[in-house]
């Protein structure tokens, strides 16, 4: 076999592998789709245009020539519908208004052949951001209950991994628990949530104290303010979540009228830099929801160490909502890893001793949940 040969065998070994990944993910459930949290209703629009892609030649060999790190079907569709929200594929756009399904896959499959080096540039330069809406009624009542332990007046939060820090924003959002009705955070806020309560314990009412900064920490984080940025958190949604993106706006625009500090670093190496901000006197509380799974287990044990240390000279505390058996430490309850939900863990450090405790389960990224923390 000549070289050229086997440049053109290596070529279509490429592109019949990233036809593959385009059809799984034009055929895969919500909840198995890379890089997505969506768990509800599939969305004809999104996945028409990725098995359009999957079956045109042209468009395979054009993303053939996007960096390899940066061609999986997730992330070329989140720099298609960014190029579109931009203005730079209106006919694109135009599609994914009217719902047209055929009119968005034959413009993605257009946009793909035609704006190659385009498309490859937003898609180098962003990576894919999760839908991080939603969470805040499984974060509040379990920042009031690590706050209630500590005897803490005032609070300072840390989102780990952050992405855009809108789950900072936990208590200026209104939190609507379908059980009986109660309401907490802000109930004049724009943005209102609602998660449904199963169990016989009622999420606590206890209000979250005073919230004096706001931190947040990722390796790339987002500023709403930045019109880039949440060009690219629009379009890390899926087109046609319309309830989802008009939620996303009320969220962005709510951040944006007090923007946290957003540091650049890693979740462990970084973690006393964004402590520090937080005055003395408040109780640093640390959150982590859907953030340790990326990582291994040993860096998960030295964000553990992290922590403890940074409890060395004032109590600090930690919230994590993660998958069974992910967050170290944290009970269990006896569940079995991946068995379909999350733990919602407080923890408490303080010097050299540490309080933990598993206080609730939840399902579907917050908006199902059981608190079993004793009263």
């Amino acid at each position: 076999m000549t070289q050229s040969t086997a440049g053109r065998v290596g070529a279509t070994d490429r592109s019949d592998a990233l036809a593959q990944a385009f059809r799984r993910l034009s055929e895969a459930e919500p909840e198995n789709q890379a890089g997505t949290d969506d768990v509800s209703s599939l969305y004809p629009l999104y996945e028409g245009v990725a098995a359009a892609l999957s079956e045109s030649v042209e468009a395979l060999r054009a993303l053939d020539t996007v960096p390899s790190g940066k061609r999986h079907p997730a992330v070329v569709l989140a720099a298609l519908h960014y190029l579109a929200l931009a203005g730079r594929a209106p006919v694109l756009a135009a599609a994914y208004a009217a719902g047209d399904g055929d009119a968005a896959a034959r413009a993605a499959i257009d946009t793909v052949r035609e704006k190659t080096d385009e498309l490859a540039a937003v898609a180098v330069r962003h990576r894919l951001r999760p839908d991080e809406t939603g969470r805040c009624p499984v974060l509040y009542p379990a920042i009031a209950e690590v706050a209630r332990r500590a005897g803490a007046d005032a609070v300072g939060l840390i989102d780990v991994n952050c992405s855009a820090g809108l789950n900072l924003n936990v208590d200026r959002v209104a939190l609507t628990y379908d059980n009986d009705g109660r309401t907490l955070g802000d109930p004049s806020s724009p943005v209102r949530m609602a998660a449904s309560v199963v169990g016989e314990r009622p999420v606590p009412a206890r209000a979250v104290p005073e919230v004096v900064a706001r931190v947040g920490l990722d390796r790339d984080p987002l500023d709403v303010t930045d019109a880039d940025d949440a060009r690219w958190l629009r379009a890390c949604l899926r087109p046609g979540q319309r309830e989802r993106a008009a939620r996303l706006e009320r969220e962005m625009a709510l951040a944006a009228t007090a923007p946290p500090l957003l540091l650049r670093g890693d979740a462990v190496t970084a973690l006393p830099d964004a402590v520090a901000p937080v005055p003395d006197g408040a109780l640093p509380v640390a959150l982590t929801t859907w953030a340790l799974s990326r990582h291994s287990r040993e860096k998960r044990q030295r964000f553990l160490h992290r922590l403890q240390e940074a409890a060395a000279h004032r109590p600090v505390a930690w919230v994590s909502v993660e998958g069974v058996g992910v967050a170290p430490t944290v009970p269990t309850f006896g569940d079995r890893p991946a068995s379909g939900h999350s733990v919602i863990g407080v923890a408490l450090f303080d010097g050299p001793h540490r309080r933990v405790e598993a206080v609730g389960r939840c399902w579907s990224r917050g908006r199902l949940l059981s608190w079993l923390a004793e009263r």
